[in-house]
């Protein structure tokens, strides 16, 4: 007997097949965004005379409004319609990029990168939820497979593509390029099938601004503590308030009619385990992304652009790994398929852990393709077990929860990688900061690239003789930081694995009713 491959299984029509094109390059676009500045910020400093402060908030600006405002943009997209939202999006994030091309000043480069976030909440959860409601369930996991491989892949092509850019032309060139591709997508997206939820709800504003404020001040917290401590009033005040009003929010949802989120979803197994699968994922990706780039620029002495094309071979297995899982899943089951996925993840962390200040590029891609296979395995489960378990009418917000927990994972990931490398190269390299001149001192224990910097000025054996001690400093830090990441996720892997549903899964709720009485073990 011939066996069947799990690609030929279904069929797509042109429609279907452009739907998904169209998706996919909108999420792209999105995640993109996200990681493409990083490469172009030495340039940035020296145009604009942005400050250190000023940088990050260029970057997190962006993350910080996206974040917010998913879960209302996926609400708003059931409600009004979904096609309509993406459309309205795109536009929003084309006009947000195309301020900084003219007026490049710190405050205008960050407002437009939060305007262009709010541009990005509109469009991320659209993509994902006119993806579920165009294909049926039979084709469904396939297409949601591929979104989720190209989702988990975007970060990596925004950081080659401007890494290209970058050598060709100035940093405006990146914001040409979100321009002309925000511009392209809008006029694409208008050939999309259009859905919304046909009961049309009262939408619930409480429910949106205590969302607005539970996420965005959590995710203002993990981004400013590596900067300011731990310790600082304003980490500590919106750690607390954000976790706080995500308290009240769950209170209020419970009791209302038509919540903006039922939050009685995350106890049914699929959708609570695919949503922590999910946070983990990004917390390992980004807390890797935030050590490996470094350890490429500063110890491997790589350009951006080299960097980026270092980890492109990252979304080779990822993309094709995912794409086989929709025919693993009823096979193997979420449960197994999470497990291995995540306990991969956390082994090529510890190989990262081990990598040395003169091992060049070959450990290191051992440890990103192993990475890549254990995304690979577990990104699509998780997404499949969110979307799969939400009712029909609901699935902007099902991609909205879907996209939330990516970005509070790449925000605790990029919190707790810093911090932890920060602690411990201060710790290491205090002996060096000790010996420096007074005016050196606060360079040289701030960070590896600081440091790099007074040893070249200083030249000589006694430059030389700092930069090697730096580099050990940074590598003490990262192996540190490595190897509890790799905990966090080994430890994930074991928990979410037995939380996750095995073959069979759990049963897909559709009414208010069955949502109350969902399997919670």
């Amino acid at each position: 007997m011939i066996r069947q491959s799990p690609l030929d299984e279904t069929k797509w029509s042109a429609r279907e097949v452009w739907t998904l094109t169209v998706v996919c390059a909108a999420v792209a676009m999105v995640m993109a965004a996200a990681a493409a500045l990083y490469s172009a910020l030495p340039g940035l400093a020296l145009d604009t005379g942005a400050t250190q402060s000023q940088l990050t908030w260029i970057v997190d600006g962006y993350t910080l409004t996206l974040a917010a405002l998913l879960l209302p943009a996926g609400a708003l997209g059931d409600r009004y319609g979904r096609r309509g939202v993406l459309i309205i999006g795109l536009l929003i994030v084309a006009a947000a990029s195309v301020v900084p091309i003219f007026l490049d000043s710190p405050q205008w480069l960050i407002g437009s990168r939060a305007v262009a976030g709010v541009g990005a909440a509109l469009v991320m959860p659209a993509t994902l939820s006119l993806l579920t409601v165009s294909f049926p369930p039979a084709q469904r996991s396939r297409a949601v497979a591929i979104w989720a491989g190209v989702a988990a892949s975007g970060g990596i092509a925004g950081l080659l593509v401007s890494g290209l850019l970058l050598e060709l032309w100035q940093w405006q060139s990146i914001f040409v390029g979100f321009t002309v591709a925000a511009l392209v997508l809008f006029a694409l997206a208008w050939t999309l099938p259009s859905s919304r939820d046909q009961d049309s709800p009262a939408f619930d504003i409480l429910g949106a601004v205590l969302s607005t404020a539970a996420i965005g001040l959590f995710v203002l917290g993990l981004l400013e503590g590596p900067i300011r401590g731990w310790t600082d009033p304003l980490v500590a005040v919106a750690l607390i308030v954000g976790i706080g009003a995500g308290v009240a929010f769950a209170a209020v949802e419970l009791r209302r009619e038509h919540p903006l989120l039922d939050v009685r979803l995350f106890g049914v197994r699929g959708f609570g385990a695919g949503a922590a699968s999910l946070t983990l994922q990004f917390v390992g990706t980004f807390g890797l992304f935030f050590l490996l780039i470094q350890y490429m620029q500063l110890v491997l002495d790589y350009s951006a652009l080299q960097a980026a094309l270092a980890l492109a071979p990252m979304s080779v297995p990822m993309i094709a790994v995912s794409a086989v899982t929709p025919w693993l899943i009823p096979r193997v089951g979420m449960r197994t398929l999470t497990f291995a996925g995540l306990a991969l993840a956390g082994i090529s962390l510890v190989l990262l852990g081990r990598l040395e200040a003169d091992g060049g590029y070959g450990p290191a891609v051992v440890a990103l393709l192993i990475f890549s296979l254990g995304l690979g395995l577990c990104t699509a489960p998780a997404t499949t077990g969110i979307v799969e378990n939400t009712p029909d009418g609901k699935q902007g917000v099902a991609s909205a929860v879907n996209d939330a927990t990516r970005e509070i994972g790449a925000a605790v990931g990029t919190a707790l990688a810093g911090s932890l490398l920060a602690a411990t190269y201060s710790h290491n390299i205090a002996p060096a900061v000790a010996a420096a001149p007074e005016i050196a001192k606060e360079p040289v224990g701030s960070s590896l690239a600081a440091a790099l910097e007074v040893a070249k000025f200083a030249g000589g054996p006694q430059g030389e003789q700092l930069a090697e001690f730096a580099r050990s400093a940074f590598m003490a830090g990262m192996s540190h930081a490595s190897y509890v990441l790799a905990g966090v996720m080994l430890v994930a892997a074991v928990a979410v694995g037995i939380w996750a549903p095995g073959r069979k899964g759990a049963p897909t709720p559709t009414t208010a009713e069955e949502l109350a009485t969902a399997d919670a073990g």
